[in-house]
């Protein structure tokens, strides 16, 4: 992490719209609150990775890198960008939330392994037609939906039979 580096599109916007940080200012003044620095900083720090991420990756990584920003805060300021749009809570795996940026991204789901951990990110057409299918026969409109699917990946499978 680089403390001092610039959340990506800072300044201006990315691929034609606003970008993250852009956004994120604009869904914090709207509801009175600042830009803080380590608002900032989680929300440099989340766009920075790639993959998934815990509050408490990010929290090491501030420690690690000496900046002053309390667990808490990275909490808090999870929740903020997840209201925002711009971050999403993905799975809940050993009693810890994972996040992914969504801001931008296309839409995909994921399928989780109950034993290492491995998250496995996936899309299907097929899935997404049968729940527009659904929503529509039920007069239903959908705003987000999430796919996750817990279960035990190939290679921790195959290490289980090698045990047997």
């Amino acid at each position: 992490m680089n403390v001092n580096s610039k959340v990506p599109g800072g300044a201006g916007t990315q691929a034609g719209g606003p970008s993250p940080f852009v956004s994120f200012r604009a869904y914090l003044a709207a509801r009175g609150l600042r830009l803080t620095a380590q608002r900032r900083l989680v929300l440099q720090e989340a766009f920075q990775r790639s993959g998934h991420f815990t509050a408490e990756d990010l929290h090491e990584e501030f420690h690690n890198a000496g900046a002053s920003v309390s667990l808490s805060t990275v909490y808090r300021t999870l929740g903020l960008l997840s209201h925002a749009g711009l971050i999403k809570e993905v799975l809940q795996c050993r009693g810890m939330a994972s996040y992914e940026a969504v801001f931008g991204q296309a839409h995909h789901d994921h399928m989780l392994c109950v034993r290492c951990g491995k998250v496995i990110e996936f899309s299907d057409n097929g899935i997404e037609e049968l729940q527009r299918k659904i929503c529509r026969e039920h007069g239903f409109t959908a705003t987000e939906h999430r796919l996750g699917i817990r279960g035990i990946c190939r290679e921790c499978r195959a290490a289980e039979q090698r045990e047997d």
